[in-house]
């Protein structure tokens, strides 16, 4: 068999991934089609290969050659919360928006924009088969797709990135020539934190947050740390604790752990829990309440992100508002301009955000 070249002009194909992964072709297309069908090892071996060779699914080939799709796509994790619509149910809230979280308002900003510009929108929202499928399936179908930093692993986003626009949203800029999108995390909790011993005079703070991976979660770590060094205060090396998911489930029980920590040491709880997100503030919320702990008076809760159940939870919450759909709104705007200019300089943004006070710290 004649082999074919890969290069700027003739794209790789299922065939030069097949030859070089030493399997069938029928085997390379059910790595993509079905990957749970086919054995890791085999499975790896082809995705190695694809990435090697800078390929993409043939049916994205001819799509993305014309750009003729009128898709635009968004890779996310599913960070579905099913106490978000029983909480907002208990604080009898009239509001249709009021269960919606991070992920919901950044797809609410894309499919306005997107339908501005006359596209369509994709949305890949499940890690099932893993990250390699979920970029597989979208990058097959669309002109340009937006991802959440770290959901995908950095070689298949560069392999991607060679046939059309991504950009990504949150997190570090891990790579230089992709557009990219952040809000000021660390800004926000430092004025959080500033807030909070300044104007409550609160010295005794405690901050939750996620995973390590977790890049926006780590960001207002940082800020908290600033905040605390500026007021001379103790400056923590670590969460005090780390969630594994940031849910209402996770920020109730980190509330409950807290409490049961100074309870059984003697040590004295917070003045202040600072939650790295909204969902796990509203959870604890609901956990201080049933522990009889009131809020703000023995303890004071704060979030970050500023979804609508902050405000309509009670007491309601004291939060970081960050432009959750003008970040998709943007992903959007930038991706479309490099469609339209393949060649520009890449850009990164970062959206302003702003401390909103409410009655969970005092204020209000």
């Amino acid at each position: 068999m004649k082999k074919r070249t890969v290069g700027r002009v003739s794209a790789p194909t299922v065939y030069d991934v097949a030859e070089r992964s030493g399997v069938s072709i029928a085997t390379v297309s059910r790595v993509y089609r079905n990957p749970d069908s086919v054995r890791a090892q085999t499975r790896e071996k082809v995705m190695e290969a694809a990435r090697e060779l800078g390929y993409v699914p043939s049916g994205s080939a001819r799509g993305l050659a014309s750009r003729t799709t009128g898709v635009l796509g968004l890779c996310f994790p599913d960070y579905a919360d099913p106490d978000a619509e029983t909480a907002a149910a208990a604080s009898d809230a009239d509001d249709d928006q009021a269960v919606m979280l991070y992920s919901d308002q950044i797809i609410r900003g894309m499919e306005r924009a997107a339908r501005r510009h006359g596209y369509a929108l994709l949305i890949a929202a499940s890690l099932d088969g893993g990250p390699e499928s979920l970029v597989a399936k979208v990058a097959g179908r669309v002109d340009g797709f937006a991802v959440l930093a770290r959901t995908v692993p950095t070689e298949d986003l560069e392999v991607i990135s060679r046939r059309l626009p991504v950009v990504m949203l949150a997190g570090p800029r891990e790579i230089d020539h992709l557009d990219h999108i952040v809000v000021a995390n660390t800004e926000g909790e430092r004025e959080l934190t500033r807030h909070l011993i300044e104007d409550h005079g609160l010295r005794r703070l405690a901050f939750i947050g996620s995973e390590e991976n977790s890049p926006d979660a780590e960001a207002r770590f940082r800020g908290f740390q600033e905040g605390c060094r500026d007021a001379g205060l103790p400056v923590p090396s670590r969460p005090e604790l780390r969630a594994g998911m940031m849910t209402q489930a996770e920020g109730a029980l980190a509330a409950g752990t807290l409490l049961d920590r100074s309870e059984g040491t003697g040590v004295e709880r917070p003045e202040a829990m600072l939650f790295a997100n909204d969902q796990m503030a509203v959870g604890a919320l609901q956990a201080l309440e049933r522990r009889g702990v009131r809020v703000p008076e023995d303890i004071a809760v704060t979030g970050f992100d500023g979804i609508p159940l902050s405000r309509i939870v009670r007491p309601p919450l004291t939060t970081v508002r960050q432009p959750i759909r003008q970040l998709g709104e943007q992903a959007v705007e930038l991706l479309v301009q490099r469609l339209a200019d393949p060649g520009r300089a890449p850009v990164s943004l970062e959206l302003p955000v702003s401390v909103t006070r409410r009655a969970s710290c005092g204020c209000g």
